[in-house]
């Protein structure tokens, strides 16, 4: 019996080996469940987590967050999450409270951690209605930090740090993914900064339907002017409107925006009553169908590029 021993301990030893191996190879090959609060994030996470990562987000292509009302089944999935990815700087502060609704207990990832921030222009705060607590921005950092593609190489390192820690024996993987995503996101950004470079200073002033590309006019040198604040679900008033078409004719804007998440009717009063033409469709809060110009984060970026430069060049 003695001799017999160490070949049983060894056939043990390796049983519980392959066990563990087994249970391992089973916790690994299942993806972790991500909740994004909107879409522009939620693509960002996939490009990132790759086929690790299921995730939802809460807020979906062509819908406004500003104007998001949450579901009880939302409050169930962030509870069932095993990573909760937020833009912050006051655009997505309904998740925090769905996530304890849901009684999440894991980390609430801010995806602009360590951006530059731009503070909201000063006369927004007298000129808009604000409706809506829950939808506030009342703190003055503009939330809209994904408009700069550097920014958004921020939210790429903050996504994959989160990733990493949530699942460690992927790690390598998650790093590899976000460089590769990042030095495309350093390709278009070059790209638009030589082509509104290269466009008259004159040229580079558009009205869009609320003020959502501040970042973008900031890294890429073009103004923009709204007719309501940060918030989409604010009033303009008649006053605020008015003072915009005036500005439109005095400094011959050339083109004026709609946005896939608002009314275009407000953009369509301001183009019959200033004479100016509308330049297209941009992309600000949301991604578009999958079947449409912005179906992810990178199309989105590029078809604003396009939409903008046309418009802003054309004779």
């Amino acid at each position: 019996m003695k001799a017999l021993r160490p070949s049983v301990r060894r056939l043990a030893g390796l049983l519980a080996l392959f066990a563990l191996t087994t249970s391992g190879v089973q916790a690994q090959t299942e993806p972790i469940e991500v909740t994004a609060s909107f879409s522009i994030l939620g693509d960002m996470v996939r490009e990132v987590g790759g086929d690790r990562v299921r995730v939802r987000s809460l807020v979906g292509a062509n819908e406004d967050a500003h104007a998001f009302q949450p579901r009880p089944s939302d409050a169930r999935q962030i509870g069932s999450s095993a990573l909760v990815v937020v833009n912050g700087l006051g655009f997505d502060d309904w998740m925090a409270r769905l996530a304890r609704s849901g009684g999440y207990k894991g980390t609430i990832v801010v995806a602009s951690e360590g951006v530059s921030t731009i503070e909201m222009a000063e006369d927004e705060h007298h000129d808009h209605d604000h409706h809506g607590h829950d939808h506030d921005h009342g703190h003055g950092a503009d939330p809209h930090a994904w408009q700069d593609l550097g920014n958004a190489q921020r939210y790429v390192a903050n996504i994959a740090a989160a990733l990493a820690a949530a699942d460690p024996v992927h790690a390598d993987r998650y790093r590899a993914n976000a460089e590769r995503y990042q030095g495309e996101l350093k390709v278009l950004d070059a790209e638009i900064r030589a082509a509104f470079t290269a466009l008259p200073a004159e040229r580079r002033k558009v009205v869009t339907s609320h003020d959502a590309f501040a970042y973008f006019g900031k890294a890429y040198g073009i103004r923009f002017l709204a007719p309501v604040g940060v918030s989409n679900n604010a009033e303009p008033t008649a006053r605020g409107v008015a003072r915009l078409i005036t500005q439109l004719k005095a400094e011959k804007i050339p083109a004026v925006f709609i946005e896939n998440i608002a009314d275009a009717r407000l953009i369509e009063r301001i183009r019959a009553e200033s004479g100016t033409r509308i330049g297209g469709t941009l992309y600000s809060d949301a991604l578009s169908a999958a079947d449409g110009p912005a179906p992810d984060y990178l199309s989105m970026m590029h078809s604003n590029f396009k939409v903008l430069h046309e418009a802003l060049s054309a004779p």
